[in-house]
């Protein structure tokens, strides 16, 4: 548990991940990956894809996201987790690196800097987030787990689901464990689903809204974002990323290899 500063209560930065820290769905970012490693037919991802791009449209509702979670479980049962943790793991750096807001990461590198703790409050899955929270660095995370049968196989079920009121409700458990004070915390959304989790903290900000969450910020006087630029993360990497052993090792070799290159003296021409 992180202690008291000066006895005093430590500030969180709470940001919601899709189209809040990435430019789009990272469910719908996956996609393509598991339709080339056999997990969704073409059909199933043509069906993923649309309901993605009705949700980005039209804007997320209740009923919308309840239709989402069950084409997703329907979609993905059966999927054996570690297959799928796996390949999520194998691809990230081509799937997700590239669609991270740059606006998004010099906030949080701002929070850090402040002294605040950063954590990701999402609805996606948790194969998804937890890597995304690995290379960003921050304190800890809250997201969507499925529940498995006695094979390690999704159920069509879920475990938590992170998402609507749920989310404040996870918040809560966060300020108790790391002494944070909430009306001095900040939280990041996109969708007018977050709205609970905007308004358990003082300092709520709405980015890239969706037509609802921008009523909503505007009669409230939220401040409201709007973040465009992308950048690779592999240039923003957290320091402790690097301080893996096998990097290490991969690093130094890669290194030497190419010293060695540089340095191996030209051969002469044979003399005919």
């Amino acid at each position: 548990m992180t202690k008291k500063i000066d006895n005093k209560l430590i500030s969180g930065a709470f940001f919601d991940l899709d189209k809040t820290i990435i430019a789009k769905s990272s469910m719908l970012a996956f996609s393509k990956t598991f339709r080339k490693n056999g997990l969704l037919s073409r059909r199933a991802l043509v069906q993923a894809a649309y309901a993605q791009v009705v949700f980005q449209l039209v804007g997320a509702n209740e009923n919308k996201m309840e239709r989402l979670r069950g084409i997703a479980l329907e979609l993905t049962k059966g999927w054996n987790h570690d297959h799928v943790k796996d390949l999520v793991n194998e691809t990230i750096h081509d799937v997700v690196v590239p669609i991270i807001y740059e606006d998004a990461i010099e906030l949080i590198d701002k929070h850090k800097s402040e002294g605040h703790l950063v954590f990701i409050v999402s609805s996606a899955p948790i194969e998804v987030v937890e890597p995304i929270a690995f290379h960003l660095g921050v304190t800890d995370f809250i997201a969507t787990t499925a529940r498995l049968d006695e094979n390690g196989n999704y159920s069509g079920e879920l475990d938590f689901y992170s998402y609507g009121s749920y989310k404040p409700q996870a918040v809560l458990r966060l300020a108790k464990e790391y002494d944070l004070d909430l009306e001095h915390s900040f939280a990041y959304s996109d969708s007018i689903t977050d709205v609970p989790l905007l308004e358990c903290v003082g300092n709520p900000i709405a980015v890239n809204p969706d037509k609802e969450l921008y009523r909503v910020a505007k009669e409230r006087g939220w401040e409201i974002k709007y973040f465009s630029r992308t950048v690779s993360l592999w240039d923003r990497l957290p320091v402790r990323f690097f301080q893996n052993g096998w990097v290490r090792i991969i690093s130094g070799t890669i290194f030497t290899l190419g010293i060695s290159v540089l340095l191996m003296p030209k051969s002469k021409k044979k003399k005919k």
